[in-house]
């Protein structure tokens, strides 16, 4: 069997996020592909946004930065940092991305609104599984997070970031997913300054159609495009 171009594997992933949305009876095109690269270089990276992907993430600041500079011909791309940030770093990056995934603390949401030289579009990194190796509130956290938050000028929580645990299975990942889904809808409702929460950040090679499934409006998908 010959193996899939990259051109071929992004079309594949592209046929099957919309198979994914029709099947939760989901608007076809309403979950967004965020394409994770930080396996690949820069010149691969390229495939993407020459072939309809413009939501690129990296999970480290240099590597996002270095692609930054030899994508520069790509104005129409969004960049997305999907890795813990550390506030001695928020300076060198905040100004430079579209959305921030993994808001982790409010001593780093501080910082990135002092930072910032405009409202930074933020996803609040919430840890549902309760894993110890995971970094983010917890479902109990949350409520009391965003509410200081709000009084942050520069901060704005579009929604929340979730990650499954690896040996999760398919029951698990439902139960996971729906339940920031649940999270997502109550901070919503509270109708807080600068917290939206309107977004799903959820779902990665291994488990975005059950994400979606479950509501996640962005799935973040690396390896899936570099497997034949």
């Amino acid at each position: 069997m010959s193996l899939m171009s990259v051109k071929e594997k992004i079309s594949a992933v592209i046929d099957s996020v919309h198979a994914a949305e029709k099947l939760s009876g989901r608007e076809v095109g309403s979950v967004k592909i965020i394409a994770v690269t930080k396996y690949r270089d820069a010149d691969f990276a390229k495939n993407f946004p020459e072939n309809g992907i413009f939501d690129l993430a990296e999970n480290r600041v240099d590597k996002l930065q270095e692609k930054q500079k030899v994508l520069k011909d790509f104005p129409e791309i969004r960049w997305h940092l999907i890795g813990s940030l550390q506030r001695r770093k928020v300076r060198t990056i905040i100004n430079q991305i579209d959305t921030f995934h993994a808001l982790d603390s409010l001593q780093l949401a501080e910082e990135i609104s002092k930072r910032a030289l405009h409202k930074i579009k933020c996803f609040l990194e919430v840890n549902v599984s309760g894993e110890e190796s995971k970094h983010g509130f917890t479902s109990s956290e949350v409520f009391e997070a965003v509410k200081v938050i709000s009084t942050l000028s520069n901060v704005e929580i579009i929604g929340l970031m979730t990650m499954a645990p690896l040996d999760a299975d398919d029951i698990d990942l439902h139960k996971i997913f729906s339940e920031t889904k649940e999270l997502q809808e109550q901070i919503k409702a509270m109708n807080l300054a600068n917290i939206p929460c309107t977004e799903l950040s959820m779902g990665m090679s291994r488990d975005y159609k059950i994400a979606i499934q479950e509501g996640a409006t962005m799935v973040r998908i690396g390896s899936s495009f570099l497997e034949n």
